[in-house]
């Protein structure tokens, strides 16, 4: 479904659009307004979801497992340690990977690019945005894609990596659907034997240090809000008690962080150029609970933004560190998910953006010092499998301290 050409890109409201409604981005505040508009091409969506959904209630069973509350670390044996300290340049280093998980050539060469970074300038944490078995996610917690496709490519990555789930990993009858949510247990059950994969639960925070953080990340799972078929189990609609208990627990933990930086890690971008477009009109599609992420656009709008300093994602193959902006109340959303696939070369809309490209494979590496959040992002020449700088993003002030943003 995420290399679907029959769904034309529509696009969001520009930032221009959204400062002339008057919205509030205040956390707590009302909700943003969208665009109202109904597509022209709404029939053929119309019955492309209509199918898909119909082919979800004839084949799909009932799925009633809750998952894993947050917990602390889990006894994986000999689970590689969260850095307690800062590197030798005095910064937490973050290797920032997305939709990785193809096994092929171009996830080897990623992540051999990145592990030459890892070891010269002391990187001791890694995030995976989503995606991470493609195409239809694990079919155990002890499936050979967890080798195939996550342990081999990585070897020598050796840090904990927080894992987040995206829709490919959460597949029902159609590759990519999100529409089995459930399935995104056996990632969580895999946790309790990698030494590297770390998702104690669908939804976690990890502090860093953990006595006294410097930055926290906040890991959430969007795919019940925004998967492209109907959920249907009571407990995944998007506004069952899975989601209203995740809302509730991101909402507690972002107010409750004593961390300077706060970090919210998701597979589901909030703004984005590439051709999925931004939540509330994903794919073009601005109708229903699900498809088109509305309710994961009021969630970010209504939570994260003017909160947290960083939203990092995947979903859309390319890499992108748009600006924070009134909009987003300061926020900055990034999206990196060019570790295994690439777009179409091109942006599809207009989000201000400091640096972005939707061509080349990647990854990104964040740093964070008590003086300022860096984000570097690289590209990766899969034949040499050697990574190049290409941009640098500095911060010097959380969003809790300055929220003050054109």
């Amino acid at each position: 479904m995420c290399d679907d050409e029959l769904i034309p890109p529509q696009a969001d409201m520009t930032e221009q659009d959204w400062l002339r409604t008057g919205s509030e981005t205040t956390a707590g505040g009302p909700p943003m307004r969208t665009t109202g508009r109904v597509p022209q091409f709404v029939n053929r969506r119309t019955l492309l979801g209509g199918a898909m959904a119909g082919a979800a209630l004839a084949v799909l069973p009932s799925q009633t497992q809750a998952p894993a509350s947050a917990a602390s670390r889990p006894g994986a044996p000999g689970a590689f340690p969260f850095p307690e300290h800062p590197n030798g340049n005095g910064e937490f280093s973050v290797l920032i990977t997305g939709d990785a998980g193809t096994g092929d050539e171009a996830q080897y060469a990623v992540a051999a690019a990145a592990r030459d970074l890892c070891r010269a300038e002391g990187i001791g944490l890694a995030v995976g945005l989503g995606d991470n078995i493609y195409e239809n996610g694990p079919e155990s917690d002890d499936d050979s894609e967890f080798q195939d496709k996550f342990e081999k490519p990585n070897n020598g990555i050796d840090v904990p990596w927080l894992m987040v789930l995206g829709n490919h990993d959460c597949s029902g009858l159609i590759p990519g659907s999100g529409g089995d949510p459930s399935r995104g247990d056996r990632e969580v059950a895999y946790a309790k034997t990698s030494k590297r994969w770390y998702m104690p639960s669908r939804y976690y925070s990890v502090p860093l240090p953990a006595a006294d953080p410097l930055v926290e990340f906040f890991a959430i799972d969007t795919i019940p809000w925004s998967s492209y078929v109907a959920q249907l189990d009571p407990y995944y609609r998007w506004d069952g008690p899975y989601m209203r208990e995740q809302r509730s627990w991101l909402d507690g933990a972002l107010k409750a962080s004593r961390a300077r930086w706060k970090v919210v890690i998701g597979h589901h971008p909030y703004l984005n150029n590439g051709k999925h477009g931004s939540a509330g009109s994903y794919d073009g599609f601005e109708i229903g609970n699900y498809t088109s992420g509305i309710h994961l656009k009021e969630m970010y709008e209504q939570v994260v933004c003017g909160r947290a300093d960083l939203i990092l994602s995947g979903h859309d193959h390319t890499l992108q560190i748009l600006e924070p902006t009134a909009r987003t109340g300061g926020t900055r959303q990034v999206v990196c998910g060019a570790s295994a696939k690439t777009e179409d070369g091109k942006a599809h809309f207009n989000h201000p953006a400091a640096w972005q490209n939707f061509s080349d494979n990647g990854f990104m590496v964040l740093k964070v010092s008590g003086a300022r959040l860096t984000i570097e992002a690289y590209t990766v020449d899969v034949a040499t499998r050697k990574a190049t700088l290409r941009h640098r993003t500095r911060q010097t002030a959380p969003v809790a301290a300055a929220r003050s943003y054109a």
